[in-house]
């Protein structure tokens, strides 16, 4: 079975399991959408609209509240059945979505420049190649669109196994190539049933950049916390941090970006 048809009936699985990942927006948090989307203030004040492309983010949680919040809604996402708690959502709360089951490394349904933000929750995961999906996010996105994105880090991602003295054992290559990642003992922030692949952190940040964006932030989530019982997630979580949050912002001129500065030489 490919990848791509592997990770939609997991997902679809999860979707109908009712999964912690599927999980729509509540009366709560749409009275607040743009608090819940971004407590760190990477949005503009406001979202009223703009175009606003929800990337493998099916589920009726990103997209309804980017919607409450007066965006024009996309939703792309491989899985029928998370679409369909977004249809859902959007038809109970009188929302219109645009939503299109395909994979975030093919866009082509979309012309250039379409959008002012994409949004990614985790998902690169699922895809072997990631400079594809940054590459047709970069053509999708307008000159100085905004691009909000979290991954999985690669050192969560070769976590295989805990010792009896509960430290994490690293048991996946570093570089592991477009090769899926190994079953492991280990299943913490991994989900059951999906095929997953390690991005290193030059093809994340790097591959970002090469792909004519600009960072602006970059944090690490905390999932950890102190007293948890080993082998829990949030145990885990204070060892090693399992996702990175970036924004960036598509430049088409990056020599816009600041005035020419003296010239360093340094020695090699």
């Amino acid at each position: 079975m490919n990848p791509y048809e592997q990770n939609r009936i997991a997902w679809d699985s999860l979707a109908e399991q009712a999964s912690p990942f599927a999980k729509v927006a509540t009366d709560e948090e749409c009275a607040q959408p743009l608090l819940q989307l971004d407590s760190r203030g990477w949005l503009p004040g406001s979202v009223a609209g703009l175009k606003v492309l929800c990337l493998a983010a099916g589920g009726g949680w990103q997209s309804i509240l980017y919607a409450a919040a007066g965006a024009e809604v996309t939703v792309v996402d491989l899985s029928p059945s998370m679409l369909r708690l977004d249809a859902r959502e959007a038809e109970r709360r009188g929302y219109a979505l645009q939503l299109i089951e395909g994979s975030m490394d093919n866009l082509s349904m979309f012309e250039t420049g379409r959008f002012d933000i994409v949004h990614q929750p985790v998902s690169t995961c699922y895809i072997p190649r990631i400079e594809t999906v940054f590459a047709e996010i970069a053509r999708v996105l307008k000159d100085r669109g905004l691009y909000i994105s979290q991954h999985k880090t690669p050192t969560c991602l070769q976590v295989v196994d805990r010792d009896p003295r509960h430290r994490y054992v690293i048991g996946v290559p570093y570089y592991i190539g477009d090769d899926p990642l190994p079953e492991t003992p280990d299943k913490e922030y991994r989900e059951g049933g999906t095929r997953e692949y390690l991005h290193r952190w030059e093809e994340l940040v790097g591959g970002l950049c090469r792909a004519g964006f600009v960072i602006e932030d970059l944090v690490e989530p905390r999932r950890g916390q102190p007293g948890a019982r080993p082998g829990h997630f949030r145990h885990r979580g204070m060892y090693v941090a399992p996702y990175v949050r970036m924004k960036a912002r598509r430049i088409s001129n990056r020599h816009d970006l600041a005035e020419p500065g003296p010239t360093i030489w340094m020695p090699d």
